[in-house]
């Protein structure tokens, strides 16, 4: 009776449960919680999220379809500001291609069904494509600004071989800081859900996530900055430009680089902030999940704004590309004979 009773262990009146089970029930719950920081709320959807992400998808997949039959069949010639265009459209066309997959995943309570491997893979492309938006961006924004300021430079002399060299290494680049997403499991599972995320709420985050966070931080405040420094300077210029041609060509340049400065801000800038918040909680007040699950879902809210970019950059090609101007007013043109 003696031995029984040490090998089993009395959860209440009615039930007994080896302390073998016990044990391992008890590991799984601290390796879990030792895992997060603070475990995820019942509630991790938000309907502006949902709302964002139908719409981005809606808009955005059909009309990068439609720059990607005019860059290919209606561009007489490409020039290097055609080609890094090209390469901004390419990415924004293969992230909005993996949204669904976080639509399917937002519509069963943030639960993902396609497995781990899968999970990695998505995020993977995910991460890849925003930093190479992001990139590509950043290049037409200075290539512009080059154009205008030091038409003389190598820069603005830039062949055509080269810009595809430049773009290769673009690609390169945000392929390798991307890499540690496919070494991570990135599945976490709570209850009878399985969240499959890139950020989440790591105790101790592992050395692969980190450099993900590095990455996702750095590539927003270094072009954030550029663009910020072209404008300041093509504004200075258009200033002290007395010549109405110079002028008309400075105000071009100025338009073309706002409005990118415009549509990196809004789609980027939120999930920065937010994100940093969520680590100073972490950080500062580590006892507060509710604040810091608050946090997360705004984090999650401003992800969901970085899919924006990829909708909202055929605005870019229209602003910064007269060639793709005039080719879509004579699609627009011929659709309405």
């Amino acid at each position: 009776m003696a031995a029984n009773t040490a090998e089993c262990s009395v959860v209440n009146s009615r039930t007994w449960i080896p302390s073998h089970l016990l044990l391992i029930m008890s590991n799984s719950s601290i390796s879990i919680n030792q895992t997060l920081h603070c475990s995820f709320g019942t509630e991790t959807r938000t309907s502006f999220l949902f709302l964002l992400m139908i719409i981005e998808v809606a808009i955005g997949l059909p009309v990068n379809i439609l720059a990607l039959w005019i860059f290919c069949f209606r561009m007489k010639f490409w020039k290097p500001h055609a080609i890094f265009l090209v390469n901004l459209m390419l990415a924004d066309f293969l992230l909005l291609i993996c949204v669904p997959f976080r639509i399917d995943a937002h519509l069963r309570g943030d639960h993902w069904i396609y497995g781990a491997i899968f999970c990695r893979i998505n995020l993977f492309m995910l991460a890849v494509n925003r930093s190479a938006s992001i990139g590509f961006m950043t290049i037409v924004a200075l290539n512009r600004y080059f154009k205008v300021l030091h038409p003389l430079s190598c820069v603005s002399l830039m062949s055509s071989r080269n810009a595809i060299w430049l773009s290769t290494l673009v690609w390169i680049l945000v392929i390798v800081f991307r890499i540690p997403l496919l070494t991570t499991n990135l599945l976490h599972h709570k209850g009878n859900r399985s969240l499959c995320r890139s950020f989440s709420s790591y105790r101790n985050p592992p050395l692969a996530i980190t450099v993900h966070y590095i990455a996702y931080v750095t590539e927003f405040i270094l072009p954030w900055f550029l663009l910020i420094f072209c404008s300041a300077r093509i504004i200075w210029y258009l200033k002290r430009q007395e010549q109405i041609i110079q002028q008309r060509k400075f105000k071009k340049a100025i338009r073309s680089v706002a409005v990118i400065n415009l549509v990196f801000t809004i789609c980027f800038l939120p999930a920065i902030v937010t994100g940093l918040g969520s680590l100073a909680l972490k950080k500062f007040r580590p006892r507060d999940c509710e604040g810091f699950n608050k946090m997360t879902l705004a984090f999650m809210a401003g992800i969901g704004l970085t899919y924006l970019n990829s909708t909202l950059d055929p605005v870019i090609y229209t602003f910064s590309s007269s060639m793709f101007r005039n080719a879509l007013k004579e699609v627009f043109k011929r659709m309405q004979q």
